[in-house]
């Protein structure tokens, strides 16, 4: 089974979980707060974090801000207490990748568990291992993209991001479609979370003159040199 790292101030939480995720075979390991939760994961490997956004000094966005600086990184769960859609997209935004909502169910957390656990170990079956997009070769298997500066290592949502935007090269994916899509996410289209993975995706794979931006549209992914459809690209 997994190492999980549940990160919470309190203490009847971390016991919860730990109890409940104990019993199905995991390795539980806990911290009270942001730093220490850092701390843990520059010791240990862990599969998967559970991470609470409201905490006495380092909180869980500034713990997601670090994570997201570094090559590899497991997935992030964020458990909050806010129902607000607003939070949610923050969350996202700054790399997690799903949110659960207190209180819940230590069911319905543990299906959602299960499943980013399978997204993170699973390999692609049938079809190419790679695909070649825009001056990129993406490595389904490792999840590594190439171009021709060199190797970059993507988090799991920049890779399916990128897995996305390569399937669909040369044509517009509207905002709408990859927060549905990516973040399975039915919220307007103005969030950010879009514009701030693509930006990183920029950063890793620098120079980028194939990811273009559509005015008023989407994103677009140029396979060759010529513009999209209607013609409003910028950088």
């Amino acid at each position: 089974m997994a190492s999980l790292l549940v990160v919470d101030d309190e203490p009847r939480i971390r016991t919860l979980l730990n109890r409940s995720l104990s019993a199905q075979g995991h390795t539980v390991y806990e911290a009270a707060d942001g730093q220490a939760a850092l701390d843990q994961l520059d010791s240990r490997e862990v599969d998967l974090v559970l991470l609470d956004l409201v905490m006495p000094g380092r909180g869980g966005l500034d713990v997601l801000n670090v994570l997201r600086e570094r090559d590899s990184t497991p997935p992030v769960i964020v458990l909050t207490a806010t129902a607000d859609i607003s939070f949610r997209i923050q969350a996202f935004e700054h790399g997690a990748v799903d949110v659960v909502v207190k209180p819940f169910s230590t069911a319905e957390l543990s299906a959602r568990i299960r499943r980013h656990l399978r997204q993170e170990t699973s390999l692609p079956t049938g079809g190419p291992r790679y695909l070649r997009a825009g001056g990129v070769e993406l490595d389904l298997h490792r999840r590594r993209a190439v171009t021709a500066a060199g190797p970059a290592s993507l988090t799991g949502r920049e890779f399916a991001l990128l897995a996305h935007l390569m399937r669909r090269s040369n044509e517009i994916c509207s905002r709408e479609e990859l927060l549905h899509d990516i973040w399975g996410l039915n919220v307007d289209a103005d969030s950010h979370v879009v514009d701030a993975y693509v930006a990183r995706l920029r950063f890793k794979l620098s120079p980028t003159p194939w990811l273009k931006t559509v005015r008023g549209a989407g994103y677009c992914l140029l396979d060759a040199e010529r513009s999209v459809p209607d013609g409003r690209v910028r950088t």
